[in-house]
């Protein structure tokens, strides 16, 4: 008896055990781990219908939008709730312009939720008001976006695009994806196990993210002048290629950056993966040329190898190095020169004569603190870091050929950065194209990107003497074709032969420019380059130079740069254009508005001149014209 009590004892134990560890069980998933659960529940009775987050915006440096977002909606079925798929599938197809039995297929699909592709995806408003109208049952509504350039080509290769799911796969677009990428939202609709909607449930609605606006340092006004200059350029010389930089070269801040041929992002699918890839500026290397002397000039003064305005050198035409002759472009040479004439005339055996007064440790010193061979490191993808010979194949010869920019390879942003240390003063400064993340609602500041100054490769002194040195080359040397009077502009041209797999092609070649402006305290620097121009005339400072010109005559009043009434006075050529100095008309009678050199506008009634443009004292060629305005 003892026993069986004893047993039944047990037995109740352990029902009281399991009881326990069922109550426990029950309590644990009811209470401690009841969201857990819940969300697997909904997981099987939810339809989830994806919205999407608002992507970030890309603005320039005054808040104009380059990439912003076009909301649109896309159609989502759920096929269980459609009762009449036939004629579902007649009704959508008509709206959509899309293929009927497409569509049944689309229908008849043993999914929960369906997207209509690609007739469904990011329709127009008038599409989406006539499905809404007709009220089908399983037809739903998201909002989509599309990612919009405004500009279209313009800045594109910067810019970039976004794939169909607004995913970044080029440019800006793909290198700032986790910051412009927003978090999706979701409409979570309750359906019963036969797919029917269940009405004891309401829906939920979780709001979609907002991605991070980036502003860029690009300045509009000034894109928009090199952008409308290198396509002029494209159709008169018709050149396989075309790139520039504006930049400031106080803070390295990228102004502007063109790259020729260029696509609209808004339909990158038609275009070929060569252009849409490359951002010439900072993806192409090739010999920079003469624009490299600047760089061994500013090397040559550092190091106090010359006088520029004392000393002479003698160009018979050649130098002679490890039994090759390094020839001048011009035949018979330039006979006795100051250094600077040298930097004037870009006498390649002088600068054979400076490269090896520097040497192979000094060369070698000058190529590092400039940053050539590798990245500028610029926030952007896709960025070369140009060629340099190895440094026990940098011997002599090389030595030599380098000081004339032959024989290496740069990128437009090396040699535009490089520029800016040597007329800013002798900073260099990483070049940047980013200036600001801001809040997509309250567009405050979250994050502002500051200058970055890498260290200081010439001494101030250095750089005075090469700002004069390059105002020279604009107003006597080869880059006359950017003067301009009442500005002070500094540069230095570029003709480079073109290399491929070794050789040189004949008659092709890199035509570029460099300058800054005003060269006294410069504000700007542009760098342009024309990739083989079909022209008779082979030369950077007769093609590209006057282009810049162009660009500058612009740029400057936008910038507000107010002209000097002294500069250095330009070498007069046989082709100039003569200048003349408008009068001052104002208050004179209208019968003694006369000039033979002049054509006149009247504007308005009246004897007396009341005002004229452009006013008193500028500078204007010869037949050019002047508005009178006229009045009592």
């Amino acid at each position: 008896m003892f026993s069986f009590n004893k047993r039944v004892t047990h037995i109740l134990i352990f029902i009281a055990i399991i009881f326990c560890l069922i109550i426990s069980k029950l309590v644990y998933i009811q209470i401690i781990d009841r969201d857990f659960y819940l969300d697997k529940a909904n997981d099987l009775w939810q339809r989830d219908f994806k919205v999407s987050g608002s992507r970030g915006n890309i603005l320039d440096s005054k808040g104009n939008y380059l990439a912003n977002n076009i909301y649109l909606s896309s159609v989502i079925v759920a096929p269980k709730e459609i009762k009449d798929k036939q004629m579902c599938a007649d009704v959508l197809s008509q709206i959509l312009e899309m293929d009927k039995e497409a569509l049944l297929e689309l229908l008849d699909k043993n999914v929960s939720t369906q997207k209509i592709l690609p007739n469904g995806k990011l329709i127009d408003d008038q599409k989406a008001a006539q499905i809404k109208k007709a009220d089908l049952d399983g037809v739903y509504l998201v909002q989509d976006l599309k990612r919009n350039y405004p500009n279209n080509a313009y800045l594109a290769q910067v810019l970039g695009f976004t794939g169909s799911d607004n995913q970044g796969l080029a440019g800006l677009e793909n290198y700032y994806d986790d910051i412009l990428t927003a978090q999706m939202g979701s409409i979570k609709i309750p359906f019963d196990a036969k797919g029917h909607p269940l009405q004891v449930y309401e829906e939920e609605y979780i709001a979609p993210g907002m991605g991070v606006d980036v502003m860029l340092t690009i300045d509009s006004n000034i894109q928009d002048v090199m952008e409308r200059e290198l396509n002029n350029a494209m159709q008169v010389y018709d050149c396989d290629n075309a790139w520039g930089i504006a930049m400031n070269p106080n803070t390295g801040e990228v102004l502007a950056m063109v790259s020729k041929p260029d696509f609209d992002p808004n339909h990158y699918q038609e275009y070929p993966q060569e252009v849409i890839n490359r951002n010439l500026p900072i993806w192409k290397s090739y010999e920079p040329g003469s624009t490299f002397k600047t760089v061994t000039f500013a090397a040559g003064l550092q190091e106090d190898l010359f006088d520029m305005e004392k000393d002479t050198y003698m160009d018979n035409g050649y130098e002679i190095v490890a039994n090759a002759r390094l020839k001048s472009w011009k035949a018979g040479g330039h006979g006795l020169q100051t250094y600077m004439e040298c930097l004037q005339n870009s006498s390649n055996p002088c600068f054979v004569d400076i490269a090896q007064k520097l040497g192979k440790d000094k060369m070698i010193e000058y190529l590092d603190k400039f940053n050539f061979g590798t990245k500028t490191n610029i926030d952007m993808p896709g960025e070369s870091s140009g060629i340099l010979f190895n440094e026990e194949n940098f011997n002599e010869l090389e030595v030599a050929t380098t000081g004339f920019g032959q024989g290496i390879s740069a990128t437009a942003i090396q040699l535009t950065s490089a520029f800016c240390a040597i007329v800013n003063g002798g900073n260099y400064y990483q070049p940047y194209i980013t200036k600001a993340m801001l809040h997509p609602v309250t567009h405050d500041v979250l994050f502002a990107v500051q200058p970055n100054l890498i260290e200081r490769v010439i001494d101030e002194d250095v750089s005075f003497k090469m700002r004069y040195a390059l105002e020279n080359v604009v107003a006597k040397g080869g880059a006359k074709g950017s003067y301009i009077s009442g500005y002070k502009i500094g540069g230095k041209t570029g003709t480079a032969q073109k290399a491929v797999d070794g050789q040189y092609l004949s008659n092709e070649y890199i035509l570029s420019y460099i300058c800054a402006a005003p060269i006294d305290d410069p504000q700007i620097v542009i760098y342009m380059a024309l990739d083989a121009p079909k022209s008779n005339i082979q030369y950077g400072g007769t093609v590209v130079a006057p282009i810049v010109k162009k660009v500058l005559e612009d740029v400057l009043v936008y910038l507000d740069v107010d002209k000097v009434d002294s500069q250095v006075e330009k070498v007069k050529l046989w082709d100039d254009p003569i200048q003349i100095k408008v009068e001052n008309y104002i208050g004179k009678n209208v019968k003694e508005v006369k000039s033979s050199e002049l054509n006149f506008v009247f504007v308005g009634q009246g004897e007396e001149v009341i005002d004229q443009l452009p006013s008193a004292n500028t500078i204007v060629e010869e037949n050019g014209t002047v508005w009178i305005y006229l009045g009592n």
